[in-house]
């Protein structure tokens, strides 16, 4: 198998794995490592049998993957793709829980993105430490590095990537109850995907906003999201999308106390989620319908549910997971209107749950337990216990009421200086739009945007260009019989006219000097049909000075044209006040074919009639004449055939 037709076929199975045939990736990338085991591509074909596995929740298969490929990736010299590897780790770690293992593999994939000078790179994964840092409840630093991910975004004008950032944003301020800022941020976010079409983020934005409603008990307009969000997923074929608004539609019914319609939407979730092997997800359902056993009194049913989602986080190793349902069994036990209340069992499973919340960082969540456990010691009259956990629960009450208090404080704080900041990129983004307009406005469009660009020296040769030369005839005369304000009033509005000439024929000006007008066809967008350009803007000029109204009373306006075509050099002169101009035997050429024109008539060289069609015009011999500089040439008077 050629290497082109191993990239051909990893390029299908990426495309396989993105639209979630993971069967149909896993053959393709194990075909490729049988076909050619020892090619660069190989560690991307591990890389990819890592992404599959972590999408089935098979943790610790992705591990040896993605480690795999990473060694690979390392003997190879292949930072980009090592650097995917260890992106790709962090976020099994985020799964796992182990929230600062995650942090240490996203940092070491944004050192190596940083010294690629990968742009893409480290903004996805400023927004993966962001988003470590939002489940860690560290909101300022979550907020600080999402928000250099938007910058970076927003720099590259990468919608794709700064609507995804923005959702995280969304879900930030949904942690902090910021839901009016949560709301605002996953319309921004739903405002870009639906511009660009992407269903995908579409519906997270959409069953993101249903969250936040569901979090202000707007129970109403949340299923009015979450059905919306349904209705996308089903028109995209996405069962695992349908699996989480269905799960979302059953948690609002719980909430409206329609325990027979809640459990139904559960279990339509949950047989999905069997299908689809999505071990994660299954737990998480399980849960879900062992709370709302637990609400209706069903305390058996309940605590089977219950077990069977420990048992798969157990598992899959998810502390976070393992942890609530520890918790949840606990309080189960605990509860008084359970006739096999067991306080031993209860004190086992809260003790259990109130360990792993220390290790995952969960002070709100370990607060209630200590809460829970105080009360059940209440029951049993041991006094000592439940001041030591009534202590517990109150430190950590106040503990987190302080740091949710000091965050929200930092975060209105970093808030500030963001939206300064964004005031002083603002003030400076219209200084250079300015800046770029008056470049614009002096400099041809071309040469603007490569001095924009950075280009420090411009100077282009070529070969074949037309330049015309147009003098007002008698202008120091005139001049002195009308006042200086007629003079310019007159001189704007004959210029004006040949700028829209310019335009409309494709020339480029170049420069007016007193009473001279100085235009060129040809450059800076190199054209065939510079000299017709030319003479058909030449023409209209003769024209409009025709129908031009007189300065002086009884005394027209008349022009002297001359064109020359040839070669030039042209480029910017000047360091603050910048000119472009043109040099070159041919500038002169024209310059003289103006000189010893006449007046309401073109003058032309032997070298510009060559080069015309005279489809165009016809030429009018002048015979041969003393140029001045140049000798004896051949001239014409170019008319409009």
């Amino acid at each position: 198998m050629t290497d082109q037709e191993l990239n051909d076929k990893m390029q299908e199975a990426e495309q396989a794995e993105r639209t979630g045939k993971y069967s149909k990736a896993e053959i393709l990338s194990n075909e490729i490592l049988s076909k050619r085991p020892d090619t660069p591509i190989q560690a991307k074909a591990i890389r990819l049998l890592g992404i599959i596995a972590w999408r089935r929740d098979d943790y610790t298969l992705a591990l040896e993957y993605f480690n795999e490929a990473l060694r690979l990736a390392e003997l190879m010299h292949d930072k980009e793709v090592s650097a995917k590897c260890l992106n790709n780790i962090g976020n099994v770690y985020k799964e796992l829980s182990d929230y600062f293992s995650a942090l240490d593999y996203y940092h070491k994939a944004l050192a190596i993105f940083e010294k690629l000078g990968n742009k893409d790179g480290i903004a996805a994964n400023f927004t993966n430490i962001g988003g470590v840092y939002l489940y860690l409840c560290d909101y300022p630093r979550g907020i600080e590095y999402l928000h250099r991910a938007l910058a970076i975004y927003e720099d590259l004008d990468l919608k794709t990537g700064t609507a995804i950032t923005l959702g995280t944003i969304g879900s930030l301020y949904s942690s902090l109850s910021d839901y009016s800022r949560a709301l605002e941020y996953y319309h921004k976010a739903l405002a870009i995907a639906e511009e660009l079409d992407i269903k995908s983020s579409i519906v997270a934005n959409v069953g993101n906003i249903g969250v936040v409603y569901l979090e202000l008990s707007d129970y109403f307009s949340a299923l009015e999201y979450f059905n919306k969000a349904l209705k996308i997923n089903e028109e995209l074929g996405s069962k695992d999308g349908i699996a989480i608004n269905l799960t979302n539609i059953g948690i609002v019914y719980e909430n409206l106390c329609d325990y027979p319609c809640a459990l139904e939407y559960h279990n339509k979730a949950l047989a999905i989620n069997e299908e689809l092997g999505r071990e994660s997800n299954i737990a998480i359902t399980l849960s879900n319908i062992g709370n709302v056993y637990k609400d209706i009194g069903n305390y058996p049913c309940a605590l089977e549910y219950l077990y069977k989602a420990l048992a798969i986080h157990e598992q899959l190793g998810t502390k976070d997971g393992i942890a609530s349902n520890l918790g949840t069994i606990g309080s189960v036990y605990a509860d008084k209107k359970y006739t096999s209340c067991d306080l031993i069992k209860a004190e086992k499973y809260l003790l259990q749950a109130i360990v792993l919340f220390e290790e995952t960082g969960a002070k709100q969540r370990r607060c209630v337990c200590h809460f829970s456990l105080g009360e059940l010691y209440t029951q049993q009259k041991k006094w000592k216990k439940y001041a030591v956990h009534f202590k517990k629960y109150h430190e950590l009450y106040v503990e987190v009421q302080s740091e949710e208090a000091t965050k929200q404080a930092q975060l209105m704080e970093h808030r500030r200086k963001i939206e300064e900041s964004e005031r002083d990129r603002q003030v400076k983004l219209a200084r250079f739009q300015e800046q770029e307009k008056i470049l614009h406005n002096i400099l041809p469009s071309k040469i603007a945007d490569r001095m924009i660009e950075g280009e420090k020296t411009i100077v282009d040769s070529y070969d074949s260009v037309s330049v015309l030369f147009a003098d007002i005839v008698g202008f120091t005369k005139l001049s002195q019989r009308v006042t200086p304000e007629q003079l310019v009033a007159g001189l704007d509005g004959i210029f004006n006219t040949f700028d829209l000439l310019a335009d409309k024929y494709g020339c480029e000006k170049i420069k007016t000097i007193g009473d001279c007008y100085m235009v060129v066809a040809g450059l800076p967008e190199r054209c065939d049909d510079h000299a017709e350009r030319l003479g058909a803007m030449a023409i209209e000029m003769l024209k409009a000075i025709e129908e031009f109204p007189a300065l002086v009373e009884d005394v027209l306006v008349k022009m002297r044209i001359g064109i020359h075509s040839g070669s030039v050099v042209a480029g910017i002169i000047g360091k603050n006040k910048y000119a472009y101009d043109l040099w070159g035997d041919a500038v002169n050429t024209a310059s003289r074919m103006e000189s010893h024109g006449e007046a309401g008539k073109i003058h032309v060289s032997e070298e510009y009639k060559n080069i015309v069609s005279e489809l165009s015009f016809t030429f009018t011999k002048r015979g041969e004449m003393e140029i001045k500089g140049k000798g004896m040439m051949k001239t014409y008077f170019l008319e409009k055939k």
